[in-house]
């Protein structure tokens, strides 16, 4: 993908309407704004200008855009002091699910940054970030209903249960906040509305931010599994449907030792100025938890799919 390219679309979407036809999922709507054209192998470079800015922070040249991006490698800052995502990343604790057993595993492991810099998930194809970094990108292509990638092609191939996948790291309000964060503002980055940017932290923080949330189908098409995410004491529990006693007792990660540190196996998915999205904007104080909230964000035929699972 070339970054001329991009840069060319980005001039399109500032000229087009704010408002995004509500029979269209963010996917489809801002992949033609940005590339003019709808099509997979265009809705795959829109998400890997998103997940990878996300994931290492602000990393193309973006005209007309002053959001600053960290990225959820770097350390929080603000509301998110003190969080720090990294370690679970590059195999610093014992936190990743490895058939039923916490085990460290260095996500990091194919050329680490340099690679998403050039919009790429790894230098190659047979690496744990190889592999952590195209599920989020199909993953991410189910959240926010892409018509074609992730469906006709680049199906989503991880674990349907995210809290089986996250299960062993315990996370906090504060660590899902802020990753929900850093997917808003690379998402705004590249020009998508204060009110898409909004549908996507609540969509995010209903599916993944309650404690004894329900069992949701995510994708649509995969069984309904246990999606919670934030597990940790200070998440907010799920007010509707709530099942406490199906999750396990969180247990903190260990540190791990550089002989314990593997790059096999893999999560498979799941940030300054005024305008940032901020913790209490990504994570709705009002809000009763479960995946059947993502509806806002799909729109179209994703979005209907969707509501035949949740029957909502």
């Amino acid at each position: 993908m070339k970054s001329s390219t991009v840069a060319l679309g980005l001039g399109a979407a500032a000229a087009v309407s704010a408002q995004r036809p509500a029979d269209q999922s963010i996917c489809d709507y801002y992949t033609t704004a940005l590339l003019m054209e709808n099509n997979a192998t265009n809705q795959q470079t829109v998400l890997t200008l998103v997940v990878n800015t996300a994931v290492i922070g602000n990393y193309t040249s973006n005209p007309g855009s002053l959001v600053a991006v960290p990225g959820i490698l770097a350390p929080g800052t603000g509301d998110f002091e003190g969080v720090n995502l990294l370690q679970y990343f590059n195999g610093d604790l014992a936190s990743t699910n490895a058939g039923g057993s916490p085990r460290a595993v260095n996500f990091l492991d194919d050329g680490g940054a340099a690679p998403l810099m050039m919009n790429m998930p790894a230098n190659g194809t047979d690496s744990a970030q190889y592999r952590l970094l195209t599920h989020l990108y199909q993953y991410f292509a189910v959240l926010l209903g892409c018509s074609e990638y992730g469906n006709s092609t680049g199906q989503y191939e991880g674990d349907v249960s995210q809290y089986s996948v996250h299960k062993y790291m315990a996370l906090s309000n504060a660590e899902v906040g802020y990753f929900i964060t850093q997917v808003g503002l690379a998402a705004k980055s590249f020009g998508v509305t204060d009110d898409d940017v909004t549908a996507v932290g609540t969509a995010l923080t209903n599916a993944f931010g309650y404690r004894c949330a329900p069992p949701a189908a995510i994708p649509p098409t995969a069984s309904a599994e246990l999606q919670a995410i934030c597990i940790a004491e200070d998440c907010p529990i799920a007010t509707e449907s709530a099942t406490c006693d199906a999750y396990e007792a969180v247990v903190e990660p260990a540190t791990a030792t550089a002989s314990a540190t593997s790059s096999g196996g893999m999560p498979s998915a799941t940030g300054g100025d005024d305008d940032m999205p901020s913790a209490t904007s990504a994570m709705p104080e009002m809000s009763t938890g479960g995946a059947g909230s993502l509806l806002p964000v799909m729109g179209g035929v994703v979005g209907g799919a969707m509501a035949a699972v949740f029957a909502l």
